[in-house]
């Protein structure tokens, strides 16, 4: 594939219905959570097959578990604690380089952690300083990034501990997934500024009460008391952060997008497209498994607090750079650790194509302009190539860098897209 992808661009309202793939924030739970049960497989059914959750399984199955795959389903059997030493390619994936490190500390053995150039810019702190916080040796050189190793004891004890995962709310997740096998179980506090991305902890406690693991939450504290891990029989949802690009383009060619499977009750951010859309002027409504989401009318400017949800935030730019009335995105300064620096690179990206971003301390403010073809760069971010082909439905002569970027958690998209907009 060229380096430069043109996007397809849409002079009629859309009208189609899609299918997203799996959830990755779900593919990836389940797999920590199989590979720590105390006894019997578990099965994941449609899970997502995508760089991230295949480097997910490669870091399991490296520390011992084992992962039979077919088609549609994923069979998971326990790991046995790692007792050599062993590397773990995280590449760009958040989740692998914060879920696995607990998971490497119940072994007997050094394992060591890096990934690609730009992880190694991906903050790591809040996980490190948990980690020692509960008597884990961590080796960084005082970087507080990648690469590191986890030297493992042959188990961990667990109890107290607080972390500052201000962030990234992968701190928090990180701990609870392993929480339960931890000899003294878990009583984990963050400490710090507000708390990114509630709805991503929200899912992993759902994950586990769904094993059969008892976890007390209340704002900014999680209890986990030690105990087994069930396998579980599940299929995972698809993956609604993913859909944005679809339900976007509902929105900026006045169209109507039908997303099959939408779940009537989740914890994925993504579920906030149901807020987002009536925000920009649109309508949503649910038919049976589908969920329905469509505009006919003016596209108009929003102010909206993204803190929870700010994965949305690159397509959610690309909407209101398209909007008749200036946006104003806020609570998401935590993006500027991400894959890349999201926020400076969408004013970069849109400005670039004559729009009107400012950053903000916490966000960006979006004015309406008319746009023109240009070069899109993604940053090696697949949400950043997200964006670029939203602007290029109604920007004619947009051509996306790397859109094989999003092989990350949507390996199929640059395929789907064109057929979407056909």
């Amino acid at each position: 594939m060229t380096p430069w992808w043109p996007a397809p661009h849409r002079e009629r309202p859309i009208d189609a219905e899609v299918v997203v793939p799996g959830s990755k924030s779900l593919t990836n739970r389940a797999l920590v959570l199989a590979a720590l049960a105390d006894r019997g497989s578990s099965r994941l059914r449609q899970p997502l097959v995508s760089r991230d959750t295949e480097l997910m399984a490669g870091a399991l199955e490296s520390l011992g578990a084992r992962i039979d795959r077919e088609a549609d389903a994923w069979t998971v059997h326990p790991l046995e604690p790692a007792s050599t030493p062993v590397t773990v390619d995280c590449g760009l994936a958040g989740t692998v380089m914060r879920f696995v490190p607990p998971v490497a500390a119940l072994g007997s053995a050094p394992v060591t952690f890096d990934g690609d150039p730009r992880a190694r810019e991906r903050p790591m702190s809040g996980t490190l300083a948990g980690l020692r916080s509960l008597g884990i040796k961590v080796e960084d050189e005082g970087r507080g990034t990648l690469p590191f190793t986890v030297v493992g004891e042959g188990g961990v004890a667990g109890g107290s501990v607080e972390v500052d995962a201000s962030s990234s709310s992968q701190f928090i997740s990180a701990l609870l997934l392993v929480g339960a096998r931890f000899r003294d179980g878990l009583d984990l506090r963050h400490v710090g500024a507000v708390l990114p991305s509630q709805p991503h902890i929200d899912m992993t406690v759902t994950e586990l009460r769904r094993r059969g693991v008892v976890v007390d939450s209340t704002p900014g504290r999680w209890t986990i008391q030690p105990g087994p891990i069930a396998p579980l029989d599940t299929t995972i949802e698809p993956d609604l952060s993913n859909a944005g690009g679809y339900v976007a383009a509902a929105l900026v060619t006045g169209g109507r997008v039908r997303v099959r499977y939408w779940p009537e009750e989740t914890d994925q951010a993504g579920d906030a497209w149901r807020q987002l859309v009536p925000a920009f002027g649109g309508d949503v409504r649910r038919d049976g498994d589908v969920l329905e989401f469509s505009a006919s009318g003016t596209l108009q400017g929003a102010d909206l607090d993204l803190h929870d949800v700010g994965e949305l935030t690159p397509v959610v730019a690309a909407i209101a750079a398209l909007a008749e009335g200036p946006t104003t995105l806020r609570g998401i300064a935590h993006l500027r650790g991400h894959e890349t620096d999201r926020l400076a690179a969408l004013a970069a990206e849109i400005n670039g194509l004559g729009g009107a971003v400012t950053e903000t301390a916490d966000g960006l403010h979006i004015e309406p302009r008319p746009l023109r073809a240009g070069r899109f760069h993604t940053y090696a971010d697949h949400r950043m190539a997200h964006a670029g082909v939203v602007l290029g439905l109604r920007v004619a002569g947009i051509e996306i860098e790397d859109i094989a970027t999003t092989a990350k958690t949507y390996p199929t998209f640059a395929r789907d897209w064109t057929e979407f907009t056909r």
